[in-house]
């Protein structure tokens, strides 16, 4: 029988197929959600194929996911049920755009932590999967992050379109915005990027990147008081950011807390 992690890699891939051949075709339409987020009737179809997997193949467990369920009910920590999360399409801007940098994400929860996790990047041909003490892959190759070389030339920082809005800056490397906070963290955990920040990730954008990078070697924390894991009944996770900021290790990590704080507003303005 499948294990989870190899479930979640499977279902991951099947998901990533239907995404891709409506990436391909165009056969898809997109709306705006109450936040102007992007959501296109791709998404709902991956949704939906996932839902139905899991609740085929673990009956007993709860799911948490952007579209259909973004919230836990009160009882469902306590009772210790393992809870997937599952993001059907993280990079949506980037699909109806046609740009390459898309992914599923599906992670299972235990107690409320991150243990097992599937990334896939269907159109680049990249699944990262990573289990709780047993490691990261990529492609079924062991992930483990190389140490910065601090002469190489070309380190860069991995961070989204609202980074610099919402954040004084003074990391000393090339930006780049991939257009995916998963991938953000990924190319940290795969060692083309020296740091990741993400300043508004949900709770599906990081379930599975931060068992990855933090399997791979890296460090990732939320970057505010609030911390994402262990998840908690009751929240609209919808409703909820958590800026994280992950490293290649824990010196890179560090220096990068203090070159990244929210910047101050003027008296008046909310």
């Amino acid at each position: 029988m499948e294990t989870p992690l190899e479930f979640a890699a499977r279902l991951a891939k099947q998901a990533g197929a239907l995404l891709h051949q409506q990436f391909c075709s165009g056969e898809w339409s997109a709306s705006l959600k109450f936040d102007r987020s992007v959501v296109t009737s791709a998404d709902l179809a991956a949704e939906q194929l996932i839902q139905r997997a899991i609740q085929e193949r673990f009956p007993n467990d709860l799911l948490l996911s952007e579209e259909l369920h973004p919230q836990l009910e009160a009882d469902t920590i306590e009772t210790n049920r393992a809870v997937w999360i599952a993001d059907p399409l993280d990079g949506t801007t980037n699909f109806s755009l046609g740009l390459v940098y898309w992914g599923v994400l599906i992670a299972r929860l235990i107690h409320g932590w991150p243990t097992v996790a599937a990334a896939y990047f269907p159109a680049i041909g990249e699944l990262y999967t990573a289990q709780k003490g047993l490691g990261a892959w990529l492609n079924d190759a062991p992930l483990i992050i190389r140490p910065p070389d601090e002469k190489r030339p070309l380190s860069f920082f991995a961070c989204c379109s609202r980074t610099h809005r919402r954040y004084d800056v003074r990391v000393p490397y090339k930006a780049r915005i991939l257009g995916s906070a998963a991938y953000t963290f990924c190319s940290v955990a795969r060692s083309i990027a020296v740091l990741g920040f993400e300043a508004t990730p949900k709770i599906w954008d990081l379930a599975a990147p931060w068992l990855v990078v933090s399997e791979a070697g890296g460090v990732i924390q939320a970057h505010c008081d609030a911390q994402p894991f262990p998840i908690k009944p009751g929240i609209d996770y919808s409703a909820v950011y958590f800026p994280t900021l992950a490293g290649a290790n824990q010196e890179y990590f560090e220096r990068a807390r203090q070159w990244i704080s929210p910047k101050t507003r003027p008296a008046g303005i909310g």
